[in-house]
């Protein structure tokens, strides 16, 4: 007869510890993100915004999202591109968030290989000016953003003189300026949203 091999106590013990730690370490991991609180709970996600282009591929739009400011504007945020290769200057007839219509203030017209960036007013005052040879115009957009939820979406339709591009765009939370309470700007919100419905 054969003799069976005998584990011996020291093999069992150790992977019983080893076993012990994972479990440990995992639960301590998990545990970090736990709280009612995380390091990421008032951070805003990087995320880019939707893109489409008319049926004809002429026009093409970029980083569309609704964007919300501190003072309760909201406003469409886009990146219209001219790539027709007949080098035709295209015009935006009229653009809708919702089912609202947007406020354009400015040429809506997107010259042959030139872009057409659309933001709030005052977000587009940040913009640097472009330089030599760059082909850039700005074009103020604001829509009534009383019902828009932050991180939601919204149906964007933009109207070329060449066609139509419909798209669902992410509803941008506004950022609070540097030195503020993120509550704070929140109540002020919602304290001029609710004075103008009355």
């Amino acid at each position: 007869m054969e003799d069976e091999p005998v584990k011996s106590l020291k093999a069992t013990a150790r992977r019983g510890a080893l076993i012990s730690v994972s479990i440990a370490a995992g639960l301590a991991l998990a545990s970090c993100s736990a709280g009612q609180i995380t390091q990421t709970s008032t951070q805003v996600a990087a995320v880019d915004g939707s893109e489409g282009n008319t049926e004809d591929g002429k026009i093409v739009v970029r980083d569309v999202t609704v964007h919300l400011d501190n003072d309760g504007n909201a406003g469409l945020k886009f990146a219209a591109v001219n790539q027709d290769p007949a080098d035709q200057a295209h015009t935006l007839e009229s653009v809708s968030v919702g089912g609202k219509e947007v406020a354009l203030d400015g040429s809506a017209i997107v010259e042959s290989n030139c872009s057409l960036l659309g933001d709030l007013k005052s977000e587009l005052d940040k913009l640097q000016k472009p330089g030599a040879g760059v082909c850039i115009s700005h074009i103020g957009t604001k829509v009534d953003g009383a019902e828009f939820t932050p991180s939601g979406n919204q149906p964007v339709k933009f109207t070329f003189d060449n066609g139509t591009i419909e798209i669902s765009a992410t509803v941008s939370e506004a950022i609070p300026q540097a030195g503020t309470n993120a509550e704070d700007v929140e109540n002020d919100i919602n304290s001029q949203n609710s004075g103008e419905h009355h």
